[in-house]
């Protein structure tokens, strides 16, 4: 299947996509519920911990204790595909907490006229969790 798309949906997606990250980085909310639909689910584990939880719940998460409060978050988006109404972002990301790396795959839907993340599924690629 060839991605096909035109550089006005690759801008609207890459748009979503920096709600979750301008969102998680500083703690957000109004970003991330933007950037998200509202019955959006993440799916990973760190460490050994399953974190597949309702969006809400990663908001609330990002708003308590932001991404970027070791003050070294970075995140890029390295890959998007789009066919049609459904997209697919990948987003690598270091410095979560201080230490964290990780690399996402952000499923979008054009939802409305609008481009909306319906699901995160995250790889843990570095770092511990912070204790506490």
């Amino acid at each position: 299947m060839t991605t096909v798309y035109s550089a006005n949906e690759r801008g609207a997606i890459e748009d979503a996509v920096r709600l979750y990250i301008d969102g998680v980085s500083k703690g957000d909310a109004d970003k991330l519920k933007t950037g998200f639909h509202s019955e959006a689910w993440m799916f990973g584990s760190v460490g050994g911990h399953r974190y597949d939880i309702p969006i809400s719940q990663l908001i609330e998460m990002a708003t308590s204790s932001p991404f970027d409060s070791g003050g070294n978050y970075t995140a890029r988006i390295t890959s998007v595909q789009q066919v049609g109404d459904a997209a697919l972002a990948i987003v690598e990301e270091d410095g979560v907490w201080g230490g964290l790396s990780f690399v996402d795959f952000c499923t979008l839907a054009k939802v409305d006229g609008s481009w909306k993340i319906v699901n995160k599924t995250f790889a843990h690629t570095g770092g511990e969790m912070p204790a506490g």
